[in-house]
């Protein structure tokens, strides 16, 4: 099956279920070097007047190197079946491995930017914005995600590009 580039308006996606329950993958770089890792936080919106969505990454993960030297990213989702493979992005580094020949997974490129032939949806992103988190502005309650002091990193991404499987 090959992707199929679809008007954001098409989009037929819960971002409560795909993001916070089947997960999804970011990735960032380029035909050359890219890492990919699986993001079960972020957010689809409004922002600027932009459709977008926003993931958040922490600087001890290898795909903020990608994140902080790319002006596009990918954030794709996946059918049920791919959850072991996800799992297996989210728990290991691209430094130490070949996450998508260990995981499974198929790399290819859209628009220059990488993603995987597994996935349902890719949207392809611009990088907008990115800040660093301030844990002073988090409750109490909230403090207790960084025990280890690795905060992380906002970014907001244009959604530019929508890619289905036909």
């Amino acid at each position: 099956m090959s992707f199929k580039e679809i008007a954001l308006s098409e989009l037929k996606l819960d971002p409560f279920d795909q993001i916070g329950s089947k997960w999804a993958l970011v990735a960032a770089g380029d035909e050359k070097s890219s890492n990919a890792m699986t993001v079960s936080w972020g957010f689809m919106g409004v922002m600027w007047g932009k459709n977008v969505f926003e993931t958040v990454i922490r600087k001890s993960r290898y795909t903020y190197e990608f994140m902080e030297k790319s002006e596009y990213f990918t954030v794709s989702f996946y059918p049920e079946e791919y959850k072991k493979a996800l799992s297996f992005f989210g728990s290991h580094s691209g430094r130490d491995c070949d996450k998508a020949k260990e995981g499974g997974l198929t790399p290819c490129m859209l628009d220059g930017v990488p993603a995987f032939e597994e996935a349902q949806t890719v949207l392809v992103c611009r990088k907008l914005y990115s800040q660093q988190m301030d844990i002073s502005l988090l409750s109490d309650s909230e403090k207790h995600w960084y025990g280890d002091g690795d905060m992380h990193k906002a970014y907001i991404g244009e959604i530019v590009k929508v890619y289905t499987k036909e």
